[in-house]
């Protein structure tokens, strides 16, 4: 049996690392974990800039390999891990979906996203990444219809990623609830390795809270 990668995530409770930490869990590989309290600040601190410049998690490094941004770390991980059929291969016809609802999501969810709830107006169309807000929303939403999940009957790291988002946006009114949408985020987040990391990042987030003032 091949040797399993030596996996290091960068992570703190209740950000847009625990997605990765979820996708890790769902690969089955083992990994060391660096808890970040960013009530703390320890995310601005020297020592993790030296690994994200940005002073943002998630990240991961393997050896020498260091991986940052959302959509790069899943597509890494999961390739890394053909085993566990999360990521389409390169000739499987499916992979560019999957490409694309990987990409969408920082190149055009995000944006519309933020822009909508700064009422910021998205700009030209010529110069605006995603359009507008109601395009991209419906395109999600077709995705998903009728589903399970973004590739038909398949469950891939995109619907980890995917489930993560919607679970937080529509968790804090970011985007209006929806029958499809809120399915879709029940169905993935009822998956083992979600509960698994949801208990954990509980308790973590309890402790970071309980320590960042005597570090601060």
């Amino acid at each position: 049996m091949a040797e399993k990668p030596d996996i290091e995530l960068y992570h703190a409770p209740n950000t847009r690392s625990s997605g990765v930490r979820v996708l890790l869990e769902e690969l089955g590989v083992p990994y060391r974990l660096h808890a970040l309290n960013m009530r703390a600040g320890e995310h601005l601190g020297d020592a993790y800039r030296a690994i994200n410049p940005m002073a943002k998690v998630p990240a991961v490094r393997r050896g020498e390999a260091l991986v940052t941004e959302q959509a790069a770390i899943y597509l890494y991980l999961a390739d890394l891990v053909p085993e566990a059929g999360l990521a389409p291969a390169a000739t499987d016809p499916a992979r560019a979906t999957y490409l694309r609802w990987m990409v969408f999501y920082g190149s055009c969810f995000e944006p519309a996203l933020i822009d909508r709830h700064l009422n910021r107006e998205p700009g030209p169309r010529a110069m605006s990444a995603y359009g507008d807000y109601a395009s991209v929303i419906a395109r999600v939403t077709e995705a998903l219809t009728p589903g399970p999940y973004l590739l038909g009957a398949r469950f891939s790291a995109a619907d980890i990623l995917w489930g993560s988002a919607l679970g937080w946006t529509m968790g804090f009114g970011l985007v209006a609830p929806d029958p499809v949408l809120t399915a879709y985020v029940e169905r993935v987040r009822g998956r083992p390795a979600f509960q698994t990391v949801l208990a954990a990042d509980a308790q973590l987030a309890a402790e970071h809270e309980a320590a960042a003032p005597a570090q601060a």
